[in-house]
């Protein structure tokens, strides 16, 4: 993907929503498709909206509507028609014919999204896995109309050319997603080895969570550039939704012997498609694994409860909805609140944009993830030397004796530490 987004050429897309009443807040979920098509270099040239009881099965609209939308589609020069909602098969299909252009539904919209911000080899499989498990269902719901194109009183003995193709392109499609199960088993199991040595090392594991565009990278790059053993792996930031896919985890050095794991996460959003969800799950399972998660909440935005309500449901679908939080509400310095930064119990009011509150939140993250931190007293051979450099370097050792049977320390030292090394403890607290 190039970077300099301005020389993109874009294409010229009609917005086309259905307001059942349903929807918490429509106008939002319009508003919102309009930043996912910009965010996929698409330039919105209209939007049309209809209210309805229910949608219409056959064409999603009503059968007025579709005519609407094809003038002012041609009028307007739109090559493509996305629509706010998931459509079925039958839909797509039959509007396709109407309307006489490419028609997407949000799905489809942030599958390309996904596809345009895939940097990694992992993330590009997990993008293709998602965007062939959305196109095989509609392939199949192809089918029938395509037999009867084809073959002659529904022998299947006789298949017509169109079903041939069709059956030829799903199995295509099941040997490719088959493929890239395995490649993807095996980069997950390479993200599990490297997860299993962050746990032994016994260091604190913190996820930044949050809907997308909150300002995690921007609260990533903050932490790795003031605290980071390697202040030079920063990671994109964009004001834009989705301007990262990939799990990014740096080492957060304090300074105080108490570490962490700093992991930036894939936004969320109002209506994520669960294929990508479940494609992404080796990905997201780093928020699964870990002690803290940080939830970074745009507070200057009117619908922010309405965010932290839609992180909460993807947080429980992923089975990490009762993992300690820590609210971020970021970008506060836009909100009528005079003394930022504030912290109140696990809660900060910070501005990220603007430097104010890093030292703070730094402190809350500390203060919660030292809870696991314990008083502990061990008496380490003088065989093991390794294990006495190793509470040296990562605890802060109070008291030291050196007697005929080995060391004696007394340390602050993390409960994973002092359960690693149970065969060692004297006492702990």
């Amino acid at each position: 993907m190039r970077e300099d987004f301005e020389e993109i050429v874009t294409t010229k897309v009609l917005l086309v929503g259905v307001d059942t009443g349903e929807e918490q807040d429509f106008a939002h979920s319009m508003e919102e498709l309009r930043s996912l098509a910009e965010a996929a270099y698409k330039e919105v040239v209209g939007v049309i909206v209809q209210k309805m009881d229910a949608v219409n099965k056959a064409l999603y609209i009503g059968t007025g509507k579709v005519a609407e939308v094809k003038t002012y589609a041609a009028a307007m020069g739109a090559e493509e028609v996305v629509f706010d909602n998931a459509l079925n098969p039958s839909q797509i299909r039959n509007l396709g014919n109407e309307l006489d252009l490419p028609v997407l539904d949000r799905t489809n919209l942030i599958l390309d999204i996904f596809a345009l911000r895939a940097k990694t080899k992992e993330a590009k499989l997990q993008v293709e896995t998602a965007r062939l498990q959305y196109m095989l269902p509609r392939l199949i719901g192809m089918r029938d109309n395509l037999s009867r194109q084809g073959g002659t009183g529904g022998s299947m003995s006789n298949k017509g050319a169109g079903e041939t193709k069709l059956e030829l392109d799903r199995r295509k499609i099941e040997h490719r997603i088959s493929e890239l199960k395995k490649e993807l088993e095996e980069v997950s199991n390479n993200r599990d080895t490297m997860r299993k040595r962050r746990d032994r090392s016994g260091i604190p594991q913190v996820a930044l969570v949050g809907y997308t565009n909150a300002g995690k990278s921007t609260i990533m790059n903050q932490l790795v550039s003031a605290y980071g053993t390697n202040k030079e792996k920063t990671v994109l930031e964009k004001d834009m939704l989705f301007a990262t896919l990939d799990t990014n985890i740096r080492n957060i050095e304090t300074g105080d012997k108490k570490p962490f794991y700093l992991a930036d996460t894939v936004g969320f959003i109002h209506k994520l498609p669960h294929g990508l969800v479940k494609a992404f799950r080796s990905t997201l399972d780093e928020v699964r694994y870990a002690d803290l998660l940080v939830q970074v909440v745009d507070f200057s935005d009117e619908h922010y409860k309405q965010h932290m309500e839609v992180t909460a449901e993807t947080l429980a679908e992923l089975g990490a909805g009762d993992i300690p939080q820590i609210i971020v509400y970021n970008k506060a310095d836009k909100c009528d609140m005079r003394e930022i930064p504030k912290v109140v119990d696990h809660t900060i009011y910070m501005a990220a944009g603007k430097q104010i509150g890093l030292e703070e939140r730094v402190d809350l993250i500390k203060s919660v993830v030292s809870r696991d931190y314990i008083e502990a007293e061990f008496m380490i051979p003088y065989l093991r030397g390794d294990i006495y450099s190793y509470f040296c370097e990562h605890s802060t050792v109070a008291e030291q004796e050196h007697l005929p049977e080995g060391t004696r320390i007394k340390t602050h030292c993390s409960r994973k530490d002092a359960e690693k090394y149970a065969d060692y403890v004297i006492s702990s607290k």
